[in-house]
């Protein structure tokens, strides 16, 4: 099929819930992607984050190859090796003891609810509320739509889940007035990225973890975007001197394979017993092999390091676009790579002139433009979306 017959049929026998680019991605190598048309894009979006080493990835590739040819699926029923190989890879980078996988973020976050629920019920305690946060997002599913703290993804969903409430981002006492004998867990996220691109400030995150351990109450933190080296470090939660009870993770983690994991300590990790969570897919053989040879990558490549560098390289040349074209930018934000620039207007359009000039980013929040390229870019790579971005920018002006 051409272009235009791959882009019918989808709008023909596609559930149109994505505002998508006409455009079909066909291959990709590194941080290159390359559509049907033959144009070649710098990939600054990374699939929302996901493709942590960028695009047909060698190490990653023959992991895949190689584990397919001896196991496809099999049931939790049984252990499998590159599974159990990579929960205990998890837990030696990060402050977990026990892992449950699954397929998603949005997963991984339900079952941080129904454990934290779970941990108090087997404790005999009637502690179940979740406090969450304005402007968050932790994925689709009912619970996790619920604790999203964004109306526009709840419309027409409603009744939703009951017992979470909304506190306001970086504000301790906002979180301390909705603390009450029934309050279970707090989830957040490090930077809030569907919300904008908004890191959480320090002070706050020390004050919220402070809080939450003289309350017996357990810190939840979404990871689904920041982890597996996003921000330059393993985890986010490592920029703030803390550690949470349990984290959710997704995204990067399968290096391009759907895979989520929560991660969490043996403390609130026997609130679940045989049959009370599962997950047919999740641990799977294959996306665990391809994990593994992900992470293994990232930490003996140095790619922290790489991605805290460039991060610091990519913000600076952002920052210099920002004042350049003021009438469009207001201000640049983030951590590592993930940042996001805040526009004066919706960001949607300006999306789509990067992408005519061969640049993918994504929005976030309507008005940001975000900027999450694989760890791997070099300069070069930051020099040349920089110079697609200017560009962009000023058909952005004169169209408008």
């Amino acid at each position: 099929m051409d272009t235009t017959q791959i882009i019918q049929q989808g709008e023909d026998y596609l559930l149109p819930v994505y505002n998508r680019q006409k455009i079909v991605l066909m291959r990709g190598e590194g941080a290159h992607v390359y559509d049907s048309e033959r144009a070649v894009y710098l990939d600054f979006f990374s699939g929302i984050a996901v493709n942590a080493l960028g695009q047909a990835y060698p190490e990653v590739v023959n992991a895949i190859i190689e584990e397919a040819k001896k196991l496809g699926h099999i049931s939790n029923v049984y252990y499998n090796e590159p599974n159990v190989k990579l929960a205990k890879l998890l837990c030696d980078i990060s402050f977990a003891q026990k892992v449950f996988f699954c397929n998603s973020g949005t997963e991984a976050v339900e079952a941080a609810l129904k454990l934290a629920r779970k941990h108090f019920r087997r404790e005999g305690q009637d502690k179940f509320e979740i406090i969450s946060f304005y402007h968050s997002f932790h994925g689709r599913t009912y619970g996790s739509i619920t604790a999203t703290g964004q109306v526009k993804y709840q419309e027409g969903l409603e009744p939703l889940l009951p017992g979470i409430h909304y506190a306001t981002f970086n504000n301790i006492e906002s979180v301390r007035g909705l603390i009450n004998d029934k309050t279970a867990a707090v989830l957040i996220e490090p930077i809030q990225c569907e919300g904008g691109i908004q890191p959480a400030d320090p002070k706050f995150m020390k004050e919220l973890r402070g809080l939450t351990r003289e309350k017996g109450i357990i810190l939840i933190l979404d990871e689904v975007q920041t982890g597996i080296g996003r921000t330059g470090k393993m985890w986010a939660y490592e920029h703030y001197g803390i550690e949470p009870d349990m984290m959710a993770s997704a995204k990067a983690l399968g290096g391009g394979l759907p895979m989520g994991a929560l991660l969490v300590t043996n403390q609130v990790s026997h609130g679940f017993k045989p049959g009370d969570h599962a997950s047919t897919f999740g641990g799977n053989p294959i996306v665990s092999a391809a994990a593994i040879a992900n992470i293994e990558t990232i930490i003996g490549k140095d790619l922290l390091v790489h991605a805290a560098q460039h991060g610091v390289y990519l913000r600076q040349k952002l920052q210099a676009v920002q004042a350049e074209f003021p009438q469009l930018f207001t201000e640049v934000r983030g951590i590592g790579l993930v940042l996001g620039m805040e526009m004066t207007r919706k960001a949607a359009s300006m999306v789509s002139e990067c992408a005519k000039q061969g640049l993918l980013v994504g929005s976030a929040h309507e008005n940001v433009l975000r900027f999450t390229p694989p760890l791997i870019i070099t300069e070069a790579d930051v020099d040349k979306a920089i110079e697609k971005l200017r560009k962009a920018a000023a058909e952005e002006l004169q169209n408008k």
